[in-house]
């Protein structure tokens, strides 16, 4: 069979390659092909929410344009960074922090991200499904409508089963597929974004704009820190995962430029949207902390309504296929021996499981969501800082894949500097974060007076960047300034029975100056 017949079917088969690093062969395409998956994934109109979350902390309408567009490229830039590694090493993000944690310390972090891309596809599932639902409510009430409007539980369980199947499917056949229905969707989702604006900025009422009063310091840096929870830092462990095909050379500038661009476009036009529609009506916002996507697609004609449902359910399904991908990934970091087909497998199950809670137990979408945010982000921002500290170590022993390896193969099983740094900022955070949501509320705040607990600090979140700069202060303090750096251990490696070791299995020819860095 042909090259070109080999790479036109590769789409449609299982992907071979887990979280070992990809090898060169492999290697295709160019950094702007990340845009595509990034924009696919956050072009949605669950992005014209987040703007009302940013507005409901206190700020103005201006503030909270502000205020988003700088936590959105802020943390859009952090994973562009981490999104470098891919190409470097051909590894996942997940694989790539056992260089920092050690193969077997990697499992805390790993654990923690895998339970991260789990809460969002729970998220993502959920609104997909109720979505779906409320269209069948909407079209056909007498079969899945109540008498109060709202979609039954059959319309609800219907479509969770058929939205979590495609997202299965999908995810299981792998990157190459993945990367080609993220660029169409990209320009489906895009246009019918385009034209669900035509409809709604008419209804901004911008006489009433500037009514609500403009919020302090606190709450405008609380702001930028819900933005970058709500897009960025619940991407740190993902960047490296769909840039890793790329070749070696690839630019790093070009890999963190499309990153950036694709994930920070299409929520800063949203956010946009969001704030000045809150503004003008802040009953919308009470109607979006229950109901984010049902509040905004009631404001549209019923002729629209219908295929901008099905647009909305496609581009939530987009963003849980990549995530899907990942947490497989993530799973297969922690150490499960299993296939990806088997952890997705695994995955569905936990989905089903965190959708009945979202669906059944949880009062309020929007406390059970900012909640989850808040304590994932602490984890995720402090892996994410070690990690990006960490390159610097990397990229200085030439992006060696040896020191993903476990102990006397390159690598270790932990180095206890990274472990440390992540336990102590993590416990941190958790102290100065609170949560709106009762069961989470549990294990946040302890280390903040009642009076904290219920002010700006509470609600502000700064508790996660207090903890992301503790990880990364302590562990580049303990790396570089106490020089606890350990070199690659290739002590169980040798040639033969009792020969000398073979040398290092890293990427031959690199050296920590490689021009491709720039």
């Amino acid at each position: 069979m042909s090259n070109a017949a080999q790479q036109g079917r590769r789409g449609t088969t299982v992907e071979s390659n887990g979280v070992n690093p990809v090898p060169d062969g492999e290697r295709r395409g160019k950094a702007s092909g990340l845009f595509a998956v990034w924009f696919a994934w956050n072009i949605s109109i669950l992005a014209v929410s987040y703007g009302i979350f940013v507005f409901g902390l206190g700020l103005n309408v201006w503030q909270t344009i502000v205020a988003g567009t700088i936590g959105y490229l802020a943390s859009a830039t952090l994973v562009g960074i981490l999104a470098v590694g891919g190409p470097r090493t051909g590894l996942p993000t997940l694989t790539q922090t056992r260089f920092a944690f050690g193969t077997k310390g990697n499992r805390i972090p790993a654990f923690f991200a895998y339970l991260s891309n789990m809460g969002w596809k729970v998220t993502i599932i959920t609104l997909a499904s109720s979505t779906g639902a409320h269209l069948f409510a909407k079209l056909w009430p007498s079969a899945f409508a109540r008498d109060d409007g709202s979609s039954t539980t059959p319309a609800l369980a219907l479509w969770f089963v058929a939205v979590l199947a495609v997202t299965m499917t999908v995810a299981v056949l792998g990157h190459q597929l993945i990367m080609k229905i993220e660029v169409w969707i990209s320009w489906l989702t895009g246009l019918m974004t385009v034209a669900f604006l035509g409809f709604v900025l008419p209804k901004v009422e911008w006489s009433h704009l500037g009514d609500p009063h403009a919020g302090g310091p606190l709450e405008f840096v609380g702001g930028i820190i819900m933005a970058m929870t709500l897009v960025g830092l619940g991407f740190l462990n993902y960047g490296g995962d769909f840039a890793r095909y790329l070749p070696r050379a690839t630019r790093a500038r070009g890999v963190v430029g499309w990153t950036v661009a694709g994930l920070s476009a299409p929520v800063v036009v949203m956010l946009v949207v969001g704030a000045l529609l809150v503004g003008g009506d802040p009953e919308l916002g009470g109607a979006a902390a229950s109901d984010p996507v049902g509040a905004l697609t009631a404001l549209l004609p019923m002729w629209f309504f219908v295929p901008f449902s099905v647009v909305v359910v496609i581009s939530l399904v987009s963003a849980a296929i990549t995530g899907m991908y990942s947490s497989g990934l993530a799973l297969m970091a922690v150490g499960v021996p299993l296939r990806r087909s088997a952890t997705t497998a695994i995955n569905a199950t936990i989905i089903a499981a965190g959708a009945f809670y979202l669906e059944f137990v949880s009062t309020s979408f929007l406390a059970t969501f900012q909640s989850f945010l808040s304590l994932i982000a602490v984890m995720m921002g402090s892996m994410g800082a070690i990690q990006l500290v960490d390159f610097v170590r990397q990229r200085r022993m030439g992006w060696n894949t040896d020191m993903a390896e476990g102990r006397g193969f390159g690598g270790r099983d932990g180095r206890w500097t990274a472990i440390v740094c992540l336990v102590v900022a993590t416990i941190l955070g958790l102290g100065l974060v609170t949560s709106s949501d009762k069961n989470f509320a549990k294990i946040t705040g302890f280390l903040l007076t009642s009076g904290a607990q219920h002010g700006v600090f509470g609600a502000s979140g700064l508790g996660i960047v207090i903890a992301m700069a503790i990880a990364g202060a302590l562990y580049a303090l303990l790396t570089f300034g106490f020089r606890l750096d350990p070199k690659p251990d290739y002590s169980l490696v040798t040639a033969g029975a009792g020969g000398p070791a073979i040398p290092s299995r890293g990427v031959p020819g690199r050296t920590p100056a490689d021009a491709t860095d720039r």
